[in-house]
């Protein structure tokens, strides 16, 4: 269906509606307080809107809730009249999802077994079989605009430390080395932004989502390699942000294949069709 228009000012009036729910709740708490908010109505009436927006905070508030399942299980209605019919819902237990390395694991709604074999102690990614094969496009997408705005995080911590800390009677923000440093993570977060938000031939959907997400994850990757050069020894400490943000990036790349996978993927792809398809008019 076609999405309702949103003017600039209905969105930032979301999106600090959205800042506020994320400062005071992560994990179950978010999940209640984002379902009180009408994120399932938002994301069956415009997912263009809605998965940018909520993913992109999550990533730069370093909170997380399990709208994955929610984007996934969307998904497989649209895809499955079957499904569809049966009533599936958002409600609907998540579903066994497939992760970097042939494994798979699944995102708990609520607290979980304590006992249960868990892939991250800040993420709730439960282990699992494998499980059956599930539409992987609108999931992949999502993930990339959260891996984006973790890397967005990662780049105001260091630009802001690089701004503050001085050496030599300057601010080291000054220094060639540090402005390449972020000059880099910048164009590479600004690249996998085009091309997740790049508008595509539905027929494309599977490969323009998968080479966001690959670009979306490389970029983080690089946020993380760069903001930490640029905060030095402080990244490392338990006290400072960084880590749980790069931490978040590792994670979140290998969720529904990770950056080095999907680009093998896409090579893949390449080769079998002997062209490399038009996604987006320039």
């Amino acid at each position: 269906m076609d999405s309702p228009a949103m003017d600039a000012a209905e969105r930032e009036m979301l999106a600090d509606a959205l800042r506020r729910t994320m400062a005071a709740a992560s994990g179950p708490a978010l999940d209640a307080a984002l379902a009180e908010l009408g994120w399932p109505d938002l994301l069956a009436a415009a997912p263009d809107v809605a998965v940018p927006l909520v993913f992109g905070l999550l990533g730069e508030t370093g909170t997380h809730a399990a709208v994955l399942n929610d984007v996934v299980l969307n998904d497989v209605v649209l895809n499955d009249v079957v499904l569809h019919a049966a009533g599936r819902s958002l409600g609907d237990a998540p579903p066994p999802l497939p992760y970097a390395g042939g494994r798979w694991v699944v995102w708990e709604r609520g607290p979980g077994d304590p006992d249960a074999d868990v892939l991250d102690g800040d993420l709730p990614l439960r282990a699992v079989p494998a499980g059956a094969p599930v539409p992987l496009a609108a999931g992949r997408r999502a993930l990339g605009w959260w891996l984006a705005g973790t890397g967005r995080a990662m780049l105001r911590l260091a630009r802001e430390h690089a701004l503050d800390r001085a050496q030599f009677g300057r601010p080291i923000a000054s220094f060639q080395a540090v402005r390449h440093r972020l000059a880099e993570t910048l164009v590479a977060l600004e690249g996998a932004e085009a091309a997740l938000a790049a508008p595509h031939d539905p027929a494309d959907a599977d490969l323009a989502a998968l080479l966001g997400k690959a670009a979306a994850g490389r970029a983080a990757l690089t946020a993380a390699r760069h903001c930490q050069q640029v905060l030095g020894g402080i990244g490392f400490t338990e006290e400072h942000g960084l880590h749980r943000h790069v931490r978040r990036a590792l994670v979140l790349d290998g969720l529904l294949g990770g950056s080095r996978e999907l680009t093998r993927e896409a090579g893949r792809i390449l080769r079998a069709e002997g062209a490399a398809r038009r996604l987006v008019d320039l």
